[in-house]
């Protein structure tokens, strides 16, 4: 279908795209395209005004700051994959986006634009969980920090308001964890996508965070096996027992996997995630 008409503006900052995104009726953002172009096409959204601020100095880019990373909302999905400080200090990010879409969404898709429309089968939700991000938010009132945990809250619905922009995200980086993915292999989103992020000392999980995505209507945290991992042997057995453990209420059915395949293959690829974080331990 084609998109209903609309006025194009490019924004050259961050408070610029605030002010058109204000002045604007019914106003959008768009950076690389890959989730509202779509959904213009099918008529499920028609914005009278589309704001591009993907060529915003500043908004993209990655870099270590006071022993955090930072990674601009802008920023690709190729960019972080070739990363080389992620692959150094933080692996299991790159490792995600090269799991992203094909070489072309790669190439235009954004960090900021996949986290800010939070398709159920998206990868970043799931990562952002495991390494504990907090996403910078700025609006009329100022910045303001939402972490992961909080951000993602329901069918495409997040803490983010029609008049904000995300500028970033800010996560200390972890070398022990990993992704493990069951992908749709047309479109290569997630039928389920587990990243894990553990804390190994003296041969004993301190801690855990594991990301869930693909699963439900949103990305979440699988707390049960976290609890189940705390203070065990680090060991392959301890995380098979634990990822039997895994599992949330409600759970997809569609053409591509059954609610009961899903809750099969959560478990599986949660001890998938976490021996792979295992391993980088």
């Amino acid at each position: 279908m084609i998109p209903t008409a609309f006025d194009y503006q490019r924004a050259t900052s961050i408070d610029d795209a605030l002010a058109k995104l204000q002045a604007a009726s019914g106003g959008k953002l768009i950076a690389g395209g890959h989730s509202l172009v779509p959904l213009m096409k099918l008529r499920l959204s028609e914005p009278a005004v589309l704001i591009d601020v993907a060529r915003i100095p500043g908004l993209s880019g990655i870099k270590e700051k006071d022993g955090k990373i930072e990674i601009g909302a802008a920023t690709t999905h190729r960019e972080v994959a070739a990363s080389a400080l992620l692959k150094q200090v933080c692996p299991v990010i790159a490792d995600t986006a090269i799991e992203i879409g094909d070489p072309q969404v790669r190439n235009r898709g954004t960090l900021g634009g996949s986290l800010a429309h939070a398709d159920p089968a998206a990868d970043y939700p799931a990562v952002m969980l495991a390494v504990d991000a907090e996403i910078h938010i700025k609006g009329p009132q100022g910045w303001r920090k939402v972490k992961a945990n909080d951000f993602f809250q329901g069918l495409f619905t997040v803490d983010l308001a029609p008049n904000e922009i995300i500028a970033g995200v800010q996560f200390t980086p972890i070398k022990s964890a990993a992704y493990a993915k069951l992908h749709q292999r047309a479109s290569h989103f997630a039928i389920v996508g587990v990243a894990a992020a553990v804390d190994v000392k003296g041969g004993v999980f301190q801690s855990a965070r594991i990301g869930l995505t693909g699963a439900g209507t949103h990305a979440v945290r699988l707390t049960a096996v976290e609890q189940a991992l705390a203070g065990k042997p680090a060991t392959k057995a301890t995380i098979a027992s634990a990822s039997e453990a895994a599992a949330v209420d409600e759970v997809n059915s569609d053409i591509h996997a059954s609610d009961d395949y899903r809750r099969a293959m959560i478990k599986v690829f949660t001890r998938r995630a976490l021996e792979g974080a295992l391993a980088r331990a």
